[in-house]
């Protein structure tokens, strides 16, 4: 049977669907986001004894659990297992999965540690939870957000309903763009952000169920088959993990204006033109001079970081002009002559150039249509990345290195083959573009169709409209704007 009756959110009813298909998945968001506004509300009224309450309520519904459990059964990580191995792959297995969503008893299992390469050389460890652990997490996540939501920084943009890396951007082109704006970047970094967070400070601060939280700190995690304690630090991998991070550094923004305006008032503050735009623990900060950066923010700011566990790293951490120029989230912010131009980063091209090298080495003998199809969605996704930049240069020169590179893949296959040859084999005229990269292939149906590689200096340029700062997801007051700004592009 259906569920349809809205009072069943507050508990997880014995009526609730026996077949994971039966689950009225509409009327299962509608019940999470009631109570989710209510959390909301009462965060921002300061009612934290409701708070603490509609948490309590949500994560024992049936509608938050089924949508935990949709949640990690759906994404990318659902044929990831950790370290019992088990996926919750069936209809049969998500519909018992619900029922395991408990606080009584439950005991999370050590994360399994994987590691990924990073563009510098090194690696970056991973913690895979278990299935029901992420479930868990996700459930929690459900009733932490919308109070996340309510107290975090204007100006941060990772890991947040309707914001992303162009917001961030995009406020920066805001604070530095015009000849009366800051001139100086405090250009920071963390050191070891994820490795180092204090776990009291996490525990004392989180408004989250607090034995939860500390099993999930504490569980440990498996590398190489040795099991290793887990003393400090919010491993990366976890569902709740970017939610915990960004509680951790919610403040950096407003205790340091609210720092500032009490020492010097208000209007001494706006000649400061302090700014600070963070995405996740990567963050800048604006000032007019460069004496105020080193003397009086970076200190508070290191004292700030102290307090949970963390501390600015030496050797990446910098305060530059802005005629000198500085890297944030992939991209190069420089004033050029008076005029701010923001570009794609040469330590990101290099590494997007390479990864398409790799790729291309990595598939000599394969065929040109499983190439472009194993290239385009690269391609696409990098282009659609920068397209908010000034990119169109940065665009035409990769796709130039992109043709030798697969003109060498051509020729190696074809050496006792002409040049004239190889080209009417590999590329064509499409409409007004020639030297198209492309092949015929057929449909499904019999019919034929061509395939041809994305062009990078085809991708239009696009003005990014930045979020508001004070947007609120959860907060009736933004629905209409948070339904009329899915795409915040202008030219």
């Amino acid at each position: 049977m259906r569920v349809t009756d809205s009072s069943q959110v507050g508990s997880a009813s014995s009526h609730a669907p026996q077949q994971w298909a039966l689950i009225d998945w509409k009327l299962v968001y509608r019940n999470v986001r009631v109570v989710q506004k209510r959390l909301a509300k009462a965060t921002q009224e300061g009612n934290w004894r409701k708070v603490k309450a509609l948490q309590r309520m949500l994560t024992r519904s049936f509608s938050a659990k089924a949508l935990a459990v949709k949640r990690v059964t759906e994404n990318q990580g659902k044929k990831t297992a950790g370290v019992d191995g088990e996926l919750w792959d069936t209809p049969q297995i998500k519909v018992a999965a619900i029922a395991q969503l408990k606080k009584q008893r439950y005991r999370p299992l050590p994360l399994r540690r994987v590691y990924i390469p990073k563009s510098n050389g090194k690696e970056r460890p991973l913690g895979i939870p278990t299935m029901r652990d992420r479930a868990m997490q996700a459930l929690y996540l459900l009733a932490l957000d919308p109070v996340l939501e309510s107290v975090s920084d204007p100006n941060s943009y990772g890991f947040r309903k309707e914001r992303c890396t162009a917001d961030a951007m995009e406020q920066i082109f805001k604070q530095t763009c015009r000849k009366v704006s800051a001139r100086w970047i405090l250009d920071a970094d963390i050191a070891g952000f994820f490795d180092n967070i204090n776990h009291q400070w996490m525990v004392d601060h989180v408004c989250i169920d607090k034995s939860i939280l500390r099993q999930w700190l504490k569980c440990g995690v498996i590398d190489r088959g040795q099991l290793q304690a887990t003393s400090e630090g919010s491993p990366q991998g976890g569902v709740i993990s970017p939610a915990l991070a960004n509680w951790t550094l919610n403040g950096l923004e407003t205790q340091l204006v609210a720092h500032l305006r009490a020492k010097w008032g208000i209007a001494k503050l706006e000649k400061l033109k302090v700014g600070v735009t963070r995405y996740a623990d990567d963050f800048i900060v604006t000032g007019a001079s460069k004496e105020l950066l080193e003397t009086e923010v970076k200190p508070w700011i290191e004292a700030f970081l102290a307090t949970r566990g963390l501390q600015l790293s030496a050797a990446k951490t910098r305060i530059v002009h802005i005629d000198e120029g500085f890297d944030f989230l992939g991209w190069n912010f420089r004033m050029y002559s008076g005029k701010l131009l923001i570009k794609p980063s040469k330590k990101n091209v290099q590494a997007f150039y390479d990864k398409l090298r790799k790729s291309i080495g990595d598939h000599l003998t394969v065929k040109q249509e499983d190439l472009v199809r194993l290239l385009n969605p690269m391609l696409r996704g990098w282009a659609q990345y920068h397209r908010h930049a000034v990119a169109k240069q940065t665009f035409a020169r990769l796709e130039s290195l992109l043709y030798w590179r697969l003109w060498a893949w051509a020729k190696r296959r074809h050496p006792n083959k002409s040049a004239q040859w190889i080209r009417r084999k590999y590329w064509r005229s499409a409409g007004d573009r020639n030297w198209v990269f492309a092949a015929d292939v057929r449909s499904e149906n019999g019919g034929k169709g061509i395939v041809e590689l994305y062009s990078l200096s085809a991708t239009p340029i696009q003005r990014h409209r930045k979020v508001q700062g004070l947007y609120h997801p959860y907060d009736p007051k933004w629905e209409m704007y948070g339904a009329s700004s899915s795409d915040r592009l202008v030219w």
